[in-house]
C-alpha cells in the first residue's frame, strides 16, 4: 500500500496531461472553441440602461445608441488583450463600422488618456464604473464585443480580442446577413 502511495502524483499527473492534451486536440479541431460562451441575450433586446458617458458624464440610454448596426465593444486600460485588439478596432472604425463602448469597471482619466494617445475609434464610449451595465450585459471579462443589429437585438456576442480571422469568420458573414435583411451599419 506505502508503495502505491509513491504512483499516486504520477498517476494524477497522467490524468491530467491526458484531459489537457484532449481538450487541446479539441480546440485544434474545431470541436471546441473557449471563447464560444453562450450569453442569455441572443436574439433578445439589448438591456436598458442609463450610463454616462465617458467624454463628459452626460447620461446615454439606450434609445440614444440603437437605429442602425453597431457593435457594442466592452473594454478596459488594465486589460492587456484590448491593448492587443485596440489597433484593429481603430481599423474597422476607418472602414466605417460604427463601435459603441463600454469603459468597464476602469478609472475614467485613465481610459480618457488610453482613447487619446491610442486613438479613438469608438463613436461614443459608455463609462460603467461598476460595472452594472456589464452585468446586465453578462460580461464575463474584458474584451467582449456584440453584434447589435439596428432594431436594438443582439445578434451575436465574442468573448476575446477581434482580429482579422476572427472577423471574416464571425462577424463578417452575420453582417452581411442582417445587411441582406435591411440593417445597414
Amino acid at each position: 500500500m506505502q508503495r502505491l502511495k509513491l504512483f499516486l502524483p504520477l498517476l494524477v499527473f497522467v490524468l491530467l496531461a491526458a484531459v489537457f492534451f484532449g481538450v487541446e486536440r479539441r480546440v485544434m479541431t474545431g470541436d471546441y472553441a473557449p471563447t464560444d460562451l453562450p450569453s442569455a441575450l441572443i436574439d433578445k433586446p439589448l438591456p436598458d440602461f442609463v450610463e454616462p458617458a465617458l467624454s463628459d458624464g452626460r447620461p446615454i440610454n439606450k434609445s440614444q445608441i440603437v437605429g442602425e448596426l453597431f457593435l457594442l465593444n466592452v473594454w478596459a486600460t488594465w486589460c492587456p488583450t484590448c491593448h492587443f485588439e485596440h489597433p484593429f478596432l481603430l481599423k474597422l472604425a476607418a472602414e466605417g463600422i460604427k463601435i459603441v463602448s463600454i469603459d468597464y469597471k476602469d478609472e475614467a482619466e485613465a481610459a480618457k488618456r488610453w482613447l487619446a494617445q491610442k486613438g479613438d475609434p469608438y463613436s461614443l464610449t459608455l463609462f460603467d464604473e461598476d460595472g452594472s451595465l456589464g452585468l446586465d450585459l453578462g460580461v464575463t471579462g474584458a474584451p467582449e464585443t456584440y453584434l447589435v443589429d439596428a432594431a436594438g437585438m443582439v445578434r451575436f456576442r465574442y468573448q476575446g480580442a477581434l482580429e482579422q480571422k476572427i472577423w471574416d469568420k464571425e462577424f463578417a458573414p452575420r453582417i452581411a446577413e442582417l445587411n441582406a435583411q435591411g440593417s445597414t451599419p
